[in-house]
Parts: C-alpha cells; sequence; structure tokens
C-alpha cells in the first residue's frame, strides 16, 4: 500500500456538543501518521462526542476541527471516509456476508456509488486479510466468527479504505485477555505504517502496551495529553476513577520492563 503522507486530524481550542451547547471546552488534540493516542475518561465523559465531532457527525460548538488539513465540515462524507476510518466496539452483520465482502465494505469510499468491488480492491481487501493474519477467514461467514476474529475483521475493513487516520471506539472492550493483546499487538503495526490511530479504552494498561501518547478526558476538558509514563500516574489515575490505583514495572524475558498498574484492595 501506498506510504501515507505526513497529515494530521486536529482539533484547536474546540468546543464540542450539542444544540449549541458545549459539553467539552478547549479541546486542543492532534494526531499524526504514526501516532497511537489512548483516550481515557469515565462514562459520560465525552468521548462519543469527540469521535462524532471527528467522524463529520456533529458540528463543533466553536473552534476549528481539521482533517488533512482541511475543515470537516467542508468535507463530503466520502472524503471523510477516504481521510479517516471508525472501528465500533462490536459489530454484527444482518445477513451472513462472507468475512471478505466485510472487508470490501470498506473499499465504498473509493469506488463509485453503483459500481462493484474490482480486482484491485479484491487484491487490497485480501492483503489486509493477511496483515492482519486472518487470511485464512476469507471464505467464513462473518457471524460465524468468534469476537476476537470479527474485531480482527472489523479492523481489516478498516484498513481497506486506505485511510490515513483510524478512530476505534474500545477495540478490545468485549474480548479475553488473550484477544485483547492480540488486537493492541494489531494496532501497534498499522500505527507503523504510517496510520494515525485514536483508541479508546477504560483499561490504562492497553496505554502501556500500545500507545505513544494518552489523552484525559475529565470534567469537560482535556486535563492531560503526553506519553503514558508521564501521564498515567497515581494521582492522575486516582483523580480520574476515584480508587487507589500502583503503578509500577514489571520485568520481560530478555526486553526491557513493561509498566503495568493495578488497583488497591483494601
Amino acid at each position: 500500500m501506498v506510504k501515507l503522507q505526513e497529515q494530521s486530524i486536529a482539533l484547536r481550542n474546540a468546543g464540542l456538543g450539542y444544540n449549541g451547547r458545549a459539553i467539552l471546552d478547549g479541546i486542543e488534540l492532534e494526531i499524526r501518521p504514526g501516532d497511537v493516542v489512548c483516550l481515557l475518561g469515565q462514562n459520560g465523559a465525552g468521548k462519543t462526542t469527540l469521535f462524532r465531532t471527528m467522524l463529520g457527525f456533529l458540528a463543533p460548538v466553536y473552534g476549528s476541527v481539521t482533517l488533512a488539513g482541511r475543515e470537516v465540515s467542508r468535507l463530503s462524507p466520502t472524503e471523510i471516509a477516504r481521510l479517516v476510518s471508525y472501528v465500533p466496539q462490536s459489530y454484527t452483520m444482518p445477513f451472513a456476508y462472507s468475512v471478505t465482502d466485510v472487508v470490501l465494505f470498506g473499499r465504498s469510499a473509493r469506488i463509485g456509488l453503483f459500481a462493484s468491488p474490482g480486482r484491485a480492491d479484491r487484491r487490497i481487501a485480501a492483503e489486509c486479510l493477511d496483515l492482519l493474519g486472518i487470511a485464512h477467514l476469507a471464505g467464513r461467514a462473518f457471524n460465524e466468527l468468534s469476537g476476537g476474529e470479527r474485531q480482527m475483521v472489523i479492523l481489516a475493513r478498516a484498513l481497506a479504505q486506505e485511510a490515513r487516520f483510524m478512530i476505534l471506539d474500545e477495540p478490545a472492550s468485549n474480548l479475553d485477555y488473550g484477544n485483547q493483546v492480540r488486537v493492541l499487538q494489531k494496532v501497534k503495526e498499522l500505527a507503523g505504517r504510517d496510520i494515525g490511530i485514536l483508541m479508546a479504552t477504560h483499561h490504562p494498561d492497553h496505554a502501556f502496551m500500545a500507545a505513544s501518547r494518552v489523552a484525559v478526558l475529565s470534567g469537560g476538558r482535556l486535563s492531560h495529553d503526553g506519553s503514558p509514563e508521564a501521564t498515567l500516574t497515581p494521582e492522575t489515575l486516582r483523580s480520574l476513577y476515584g480508587v487507589e490505583v500502583q503503578v509500577f514495572d514489571t520485568p520481560q524475558n530478555g526486553h526491557a520492563s513493561r509498566r503495568v498498574c493495578a488497583p488497591v484492595l483494601e
């Protein structure tokens, strides 16, 4: 696939909300190709509002939201889909589509409204499945897959859009531990292909595993934006979640230690 150009998705002094009322104020956030920005916040903190604004479904109350240097409000849905893809928490299909067909849906923004996927589109879909290590699932029915397999397929569909950015809404939240690790490893690999990724999660450990930066939504503002090591301190996590948390380094076999966090239980 073509190497992505140096661009960014950026919010500058942006107020985000509904019906002219901002529930998030003064948001400053930029995602560049190769970034993995992990977004943390309590339920109701405004993560969905942020995502919907970045995807063009909501207009900012004030400030600027740009994709590749252009205001999102001036882009058509097709133009947005060519720049940013979206991966939901979970996904089901109403019909018995094959895995290949689901991934080909990601080509919709690249082909005409009434056109059918061509040979090049099918090649790209196959490449995406192979990249994520799930080529063997190509002919399977999507709705018959396990949760972890489905999430990998939806990542492949997003990758097939050939967008410069991905927004992932808690991509590992409904998965067992092994599949969480596999999905996060693939997220890091995609960032290595110069895709900028914004990933919401309720698990701070996911940031230590995959993120280059952590952004924290709290009190209607972006209260933190920095490296996982600098941002995810016991004090920050206590303030965010209202519980005592330990943060410490653990040894890895033959590798540098990895930072983890764990609640302090009474």
